[in-house]
């Protein structure tokens, strides 16, 4: 069984490794540091850690002037807060100056469980990807995570981190993955249909596929923790290879990676394409695993949404 490691987890680790060896990165979090674990940042460099408080919409704007300063900040909080309650500081304060803050948001999606709806950020990928220049990661699991945290402080602009409370299974290989902006990860080639997945649903779209192929259809498997921008490229060979493709993500359906694929697919090569994710809805209260099954995005909802897709083609 593989070892599960939360994505949060290996962001906090990720900034301590960072702060060792680059003195430019600061770290601010809004009174959640052991909740978003900068905790680990701020035992070894408590000089470059500061706690906003509860005050999201101040620490983006601290996190501006800092950027400005030539510093590389990192401000965290839960997506509610970071991306919801802070937007117009992410707007107007970092993303029309085109600064170089890093946001990296904790407890994304419906896996926060039991905080229920008020803290279940569905919308985050939507308004970060509105914004323009900002870039968008959303990794599927804590080697990714580390890897995206590492390019991300090389990248000089604005970047939102996605990150999640639920362990997840460890998928990636430390010692050969390799993370670049703008590019997703083909898991498996196939013919039939393409499903594409972002962030910790990765795992269940792995399983979907081999099920897939216990009914004698061919899936293929790509991984997209770059939203924006997204690998088009690679979208588009998905397309023409196999003429039909299902997204797969913790979000809603609107506005989060099915948008995007959709939005890039009509442009370049119209395909069928069905996106598996919460249903223009808001989350409920709940056990993690429980909300999964209960919001559609579960294996048998996503082999269910690949019949529909082949059903589609042309």
């Amino acid at each position: 069984m593989a070892e599960k490691i939360a994505t949060r987890d290996a962001y906090g680790k990720a900034l301590a490794e960072l702060g060792a060896v680059n003195k430019n990165i600061v770290v601010l979090d809004a009174d959640l540091a052991e909740a978003t674990k900068t905790l680990y940042f701020k035992k070894e460099f408590p000089d470059r850690f500061f706690d906003c408080g509860i005050a999201e919409q101040n620490m983006i704007s601290v996190a501006a002037g800092i950027a400005a300063a030539g510093k590389i900040p990192f401000a965290s909080s839960f997506a509610m807060f970071a991306a919801g309650r802070a937007f117009d500081q992410v707007r107007n304060s970092v993303g029309y100056p085109h600064l170089n803050v890093k946001i990296c948001a904790t407890h994304a999606g419906i896996t926060v469980g039991e905080d229920g709806a008020t803290h279940q950020c569905l919308e985050d990928l939507a308004l970060m990807r509105s914004i323009p220049g900002m870039v968008v990661i959303n990794p599927s699991d804590a080697v990714q995570a580390r890897a995206a945290v590492f390019a991300a402080a090389e990248y000089v602009g604005p970047v939102y981190v996605r990150l999640g409370r639920l362990a997840v299974p460890v998928i990636y290989d430390k010692n050969t993955y390799k993370f670049t902006i703008g590019k997703g990860e083909t898991h498996k080639s196939g013919c039939d249909l393409t499903l594409i997945s972002t962030g910790m649903l990765l795992e269940n779209t792995l399983l979907a596929a081999k099920a897939l192929e216990e009914l004698g259809i061919n899936a293929g498997v790509i991984d997209m923790p770059s939203v924006k921008p997204l690998d088009a490229d690679l979208v588009l060979s998905a397309a023409i290879n196999t003429g039909a493709i299902v997204t797969v993500e913790e979000h809603n359906i609107i506005g989060g990676l099915g948008s995007a694929v959709c939005e890039n697919v009509a442009e370049s090569r119209p395909v069928p394409v069905i996106r598996v994710g919460v249903k223009d809805t808001f989350g409920k209260s709940g056990k993690a695993i429980e909300l999964i099954d209960l919001f559609g995005l579960g294996v048998a909802d996503i082999v269910n949404a690949a019949k529909q897709a082949l059903a589609l083609k042309a």
